[in-house]
């Protein structure tokens, strides 16, 4: 954060000018400390001058790509991510989240979502940090002893393949998220008895959560988190 305010501070990389603009002035009006990187020279500058809190990064840019910085990232200790994609696809967005992007977005992006999206992955850093606890709606999920509560349903404990899947959703609420997806998410030391009992898993978790389970059957693509980002 920014040492004299206390201002979280966001690093836009995208090698569109207007829209790198456009975004770090409306971040600024919003009560963030906003700055614009064109490409990933610029954006390892600003990493080496200053903290910085989240980036904002463009799939597409000339040299550097952004699954590339992503990789490139991703072994050490850095910032979170959110990728910027005009390239809206399911495999875009999927690809991006597995390399290690913290949230996507497709372009272009409404400002303000962007901007929901900025506060609910600092939120979710901030509470990793500092609580031993993450709320969604009426549960509380208890990350030490890992159960689950809410005023209408007693505390249960979670498998260690139900906690992964919850926090999975939890993290991602109101994206669509693939079998495949929530494989990976689960995977434990034994890949092949998560692929089988995937589903098996997800009917256990819903009836822990109880009739007001907020996870949802998408038809025909996968299952979504339904509860909005607080």
């Amino acid at each position: 954060m920014s040492a004299e305010t206390g201002t979280p501070s966001i690093l836009v990389v995208d090698d569109d000018r207007e829209l790198r603009t456009l975004i770090t002035e409306f971040l600024s009006n919003h009560g963030l400390h906003a700055r614009g990187a064109a490409d990933a020279a610029e954006m390892d500058a600003a990493l080496a001058e200053q903290t910085i809190d989240l980036i904002v990064l463009d799939l597409m840019m000339p040299g550097e790509d952004g699954l590339s910085v992503l990789r490139r990232l991703r072994g050490g200790r850095r910032p979170p991510i959110i990728m910027l994609s005009a390239m809206g696809s399911d495999s875009d967005r999927i690809i991006g989240l597995e390399v290690g992007a913290d949230d996507y977005l497709p372009k272009p992006c409404n400002p303000r979502e962007l901007l929901a999206r900025i506060r609910a992955v600092l939120r979710r850093g901030q509470e990793a940090q500092g609580s031993p606890v993450r709320k969604f709606g009426d549960w509380t999920l208890d990350l030490v002893e890992r159960s689950v509560s809410a005023p209408d349903i007693e505390t249960a404990g979670l498998t260690d393949t139900e906690f992964r899947l919850l926090t999975a959703f939890v993290d991602r609420p109101q994206q669509v998220l693939t079998r495949d997806q929530l494989i990976d998410f689960a995977k434990g030391s034994d890949a092949m008895m998560f692929d089988r009992a995937i589903d098996v898993t997800l009917s256990r978790l819903r009836k822990k959560l109880g009739p007001r389970a907020p996870i949802r059957t998408v038809r025909g693509e996968g299952y979504m988190f339904t509860l909005a980002p607080e």
